[in-house]
């Protein structure tokens, strides 16, 4: 179940429209892939080195970890940004994206695609909380996986099959790209800032690790996110592969990139597998998008109000956690406006705008993990510093890939916070508390698990390198 909801919460309609998108691409295409490989790696470390520190410490939310570290200030902090990101950009990104394809295939206006999808999920999350999140996202992921592995086999046949596929390809099917690449570079992916997005998405992004801090056991949990890390291997099989034989077979009736994957399910897909393809893509939006609600409410919930108003029932923190829902599903379908202005895809919208806080908040977590000096004053200024030079570096050298500039702002983060440091250095005992019961040493099984997916990963960027 922990592994098929984060690849459920993860994969929706902007990998579908957005990632398959990037691979119709000539300047993108296969090397689109590496944020899912170099995610299958990020998520080895979450398994092996994050994950036993979180569930040890037995906390609720990730920023709630930052109050144990250092104090409330760094908590806040990321749990705003949290919030604004969650709200502003990929809600709306989601929410945009299952719109595109209503539209696309059925001729559903925007507008009311938008409301229609953040209504329905917005409800069920209301009523049923994480419980009925997590199951969700196992019946829906199940039924994307199975349709996506489908529509593959079926774009592959219709284009003529493996050779064909390649030989019609035009170079989109190489994953390493020349370091001077504008968006890609091999050495942003290898060895620099593409790093950045993977372990804090997958290791420290409430969003997705809300389902592992609820794993019954630590061995639960590292083998719930190690078949997470298992089926990302797959995915750009599934994803990418239908966005390049959209250009294939149609690139005459695609004005967007973004309308690629709807377009092949529209041309080329009975009317009885459409109808369940086009299920399985809203199922998806769903799933992404009531994992992002609940997660919003609880850092809501748990983070603010709670450090508001302490002393109150259980039963009232499940009211306001609702009330929240429901303000974040308006907020993000009326942020989804933002998203249409965007003109370089969706996918990439939602990578470069995280770009904001991902770096600083890396910085905080990994520094203060590794050096006991780190202070809270040093936290706040490495995440604060972050947003102003994120901006900075996009808007005056936009030549540069943004994964440089995220690179470039998680070391100036750290030379920032080790300076604080020196000055203003940690001087008292920091106390984790501890939840007994979870062995930090990883099972035998989890360890060669860790190593095959390694092995597998470096195995495909060999095939398409």
């Amino acid at each position: 179940m922990i592994g098929l909801s984060l690849i459920a919460s993860n994969i929706s309609t902007e990998h579908f429209v957005g990632m398959a998108g990037q691979g119709y691409m000539a300047e993108i295409g296969m090397a689109i892939a590496s944020y899912e490989w170099i995610a299958a790696l990020s998520l080895i470390i979450v398994a092996l080195f994050l994950l036993p520190r979180f569930l040890r410490s037995g906390i609720y939310t990730i920023p709630e970890f930052l109050e144990y570290r250092y104090n409330k200030w760094p908590r806040m902090i990321m749990g705003f940004g949290l919030l604004f990101m969650y709200a502003g950009v990929t809600m709306a990104t989601v929410l945009y994206a299952g719109a595109i394809a209503m539209n696309t295939i059925f001729n559903i206006d925007m507008t009311i695609g938008v409301w229609v999808i953040g209504g329905i999920a917005g409800l069920y999350t209301i009523y049923g909380g994480l419980k009925a999140v997590v199951w969700s996202d196992v019946i829906q992921g199940t039924a994307l996986l199975v349709g996506g592995v489908i529509v593959t086999f079926l774009a592959m046949d219709a284009v003529g099959g493996w050779s064909a596929f390649v030989e019609l390809s035009e170079g989109r099917l190489h994953t390493v790209l020349p370091a001077d690449h504008p968006e890609l570079p091999w050495t942003a992916v290898f060895i620099g800032g593409m790093w950045l997005p993977n372990i804090f998405y997958w290791g420290l992004n409430q969003f997705i690790t809300q389902r592992t801090l609820a794993a019954k056991s630590l061995s639960e949990g590292q083998k719930g996110v190690l078949f997470g890390a298992s089926l990302k291997l797959i995915m750009p099989m599934i994803v990418v592969f239908p966005g390049i034989i959209a250009f294939e077979l149609y690139a005459d009736q695609i004005p967007n990139a973004d309308l690629a994957y709807p377009t092949l399910l529209k041309n080329l897909l009975p009317v009885g597998l459409v109808g369940i393809m086009f299920a399985a893509l809203f199922g998806a939006t769903m799933s992404t998008l009531d994992s992002l609600l609940n997660s919003a409410a609880t850092i809501f919930t748990i983070d603010f109000y709670k450090a508001w108003k302490p002393a109150e029932s259980s039963k009232h923190y499940i009211k306001v956690g609702r009330v929240a829902t429901l303000v974040f599903v308006v907020i993000a379908c009326l942020s989804t406006r933002f998203v249409a202005d965007f003109g370089e895809g969706l996918y990439k919208f939602i990578q470069i705008w995280w770009g904001c806080i991902q770096p600083g908040i890396v910085a905080a977590f990994f520094l203060g993990f590794f050096w006991k000096k780190t202070s809270w004053q040093a936290a706040v200024a490495g995440m604060l510093v972050n947003v102003p030079l994120y901006l900075i570096l996009l808007n005056q050298f936009p030549e540069i890939a943004f994964l440089h500039h995220m690179a470039i702002c998680f070391v100036v983060c750290l030379v920032v916070m080790v300076g604080v440091s020196l000055v203003k250095p940690e001087t008292r005992d920091i106390v984790y508390p501890v939840n007994e019961g979870y062995d930090m040493k990883p099972s035998k099984t989890v360890i060669v698990w860790s190593i095959a997916i390694f092995l597998c990963t470096v195995a495909l960027y060999w095939v398409f390198r």
